[in-house]
């Protein structure tokens, strides 16, 4: 059997909630001019995902789901290294290039056109390449002009075309996707969705995390569920979206 273009083994992730901390940078001013100085105090601390085993193999389409604050968002962040786990560990054959966040890997004060190049550089694509499939992503995104704006005037839905299509071009094996189709008019949302099942049926390995069981069953031959900072289903895609639809009664 191939190798697992993903592995996770015994991840558990746990943040400190904070119970005390400076709000803002005059905040803190304030505070230390008063004599403060243990400014920041930790309470209980909270378990988002906790032991969760799973591969995922090359060319596989899978469907994370799972209610509001389950760790499917985490789970994503730490597959492709912007969390590290508290335990376990996770191993990726080949480059991610992820679609987690509005913005990630942007930055407010540079263009649409230079993000291209900073986002790719983060990835670890060389100028070269970058340079190549520029013209690519900037048709795809159909921002036009607005590539050569700085992206801190972009709506949401601006910020979305662009991600996604820096992402979908990239030649990276692994693409991660955290329901940012959400974003944006329905057209371009039947864009990128033929997209993505383009990509798919070229190999590449899809995870998406998305709250629509019509969408598990549609796109993805398998799901995961995530409740309660555990695994609880893993299989096929049809009897995932069932057993999501169980965990809200519908």
């Amino acid at each position: 059997m191939n190798q697992p273009a993903i592995s996770v083994q015994n991840l558990s992730k746990t943040f400190e909630r904070w119970t005390s901390r400076p709000h803002s940078f005059k905040d803190l001013l304030v505070k230390l001019s008063h004599g403060q100085f243990n400014l920041f105090t930790t309470g209980d601390q909270v378990t988002v995902l906790d032991r969760v085993n799973l591969e995922i193999y090359p060319g596989e389409f899978v469907g994370i789901m799972g209610r509001n604050g389950a760790g499917k968002s985490t789970l994503l962040k730490l597959i492709s290294g912007i969390y590290q786990p508290t335990h376990g560990q996770i191993q990726a054959q080949g480059k991610i290039a992820p679609l987690i966040e509005l913005g990630a890997g942007f930055h407010p004060d540079l263009t649409g056109r230079e993000n291209i190049g900073l986002n790719a550089a983060i990835l670890g694509f060389g100028k070269k390449i970058t340079q190549a499939i520029t013209p690519k992503i900037i048709e795809f995104s159909e921002l036009g002009d607005h590539i050569d704006l700085v992206i801190r005037n972009y709506s949401s839905g601006m910020l979305a075309r662009l991600g996604f299509s820096v992402a979908v071009h990239l030649d990276a094996p692994i693409l991660l996707i955290d329901e940012i189709l959400a974003v944006g008019d329905i057209g371009f949302q039947t864009k990128c969705l033929a997209k993505i099942k383009e990509l798919h049926q070229a190999g590449r390995t899809i995870i998406l995390i998305t709250h629509s069981p019509e969408a598990v069953e549609e796109h993805c031959s398998r799901c995961i569920v995530i409740d309660k900072t555990k695994k609880v289903f893993d299989g096929p895609a049809q009897e995932g979206a069932n057993t999501y639809r169980k965990i809200f009664g519908l």
